[in-house]
């Protein structure tokens, strides 16, 4: 069955050479989720979505598809440009690499959607972009069906903010009795703050981290995440 999106809202995650002139492009779309699409003659410098089809950037879209992969008919800016730069565009990489990586295609996540445009916003402006990098992976995770349990403990008692947990990531948190280097060791505060978006801490966004890159890494089943290696060297995010 031949399926057509018109004007589409849409970001590019990623394009691939294809051939001499054309363009492999995966999109994440509101309503269609990540798709892949062949734009033909997208490289010819007289093509119309030449300029057009760059990352972080609300597009509207257009397309035509009855196989796995579509042909682009359209794309079309849908707003301002974003200027990311330095960090900030690493942290938008990083963003772009966890949905290719963790999103499946055809799957739509409409509020995910929303919530990417959402962070590629604040990194966009002043602030600390690692709280906007937590909140979206915490976003994704449930989006995916893997919310991290962040409020009870594996057993259903309820988070001690004075105590530490060791976080099992298929169990939820742990009352830690011994050392558990295997795990994420972090206060019942951080899982708190982090359940509330609060990382108003150094502590909490520092323990933060190491969590969600945990609860990620199960997901990725060993891929290695290349921006998240360019962030470490710059800062550790």
């Amino acid at each position: 069955m031949k399926k057509r999106a018109d004007q589409e809202a849409g970001y590019v995650l990623h394009t691939y050479p294809y051939k001499e002139t054309s363009l492999i492009v995966e999109l994440f779309a509101r309503r269609f989720g990540r798709v892949a699409l062949l734009a033909r003659g997208a490289r010819r410098p007289r093509s119309a979505m030449r300029g057009v089809l760059l990352s972080f950037q609300a597009l509207r879209l257009s397309w035509s598809a009855s196989a796995e992969l579509g042909n682009l008919i359209s794309a079309e800016w849908a707003g301002a440009l974003l200027p990311l730069a330095g960090q900030s565009l690493m942290c938008g990489f990083y963003l772009n690499e966890l949905l290719l990586r963790l999103l499946p295609r055809d799957d739509p996540h409409e509020a995910l959607f929303d919530a990417y445009g959402e962070a590629l916003a604040r990194l966009g402006s002043p602030g600390d972009a690692s709280v906007v990098l937590r909140g979206f992976e915490k976003r994704l995770l449930a989006e995916l069906g893997y919310a991290p349990i962040l409020d009870r403990d594996a057993a259903s008692r309820p988070i001690d903010p004075d105590r530490l947990y060791a976080y099992e990531p298929e169990r939820g948190p742990t009352v830690v009795n011994g050392t558990r280097g295997d795990l994420p060791v972090v206060r019942g505060r951080t899982l708190l703050d982090v359940a509330a978006d609060d990382y108003t801490s150094p502590t909490t966004r520092e323990e933060a981290r190491s969590l969600m890159r945990a609860l990620i890494g199960e997901r990725l089943h060993g891929q290695v995440l290349h921006t998240r290696t360019v962030l470490r060297e710059l800062s550790d995010l």
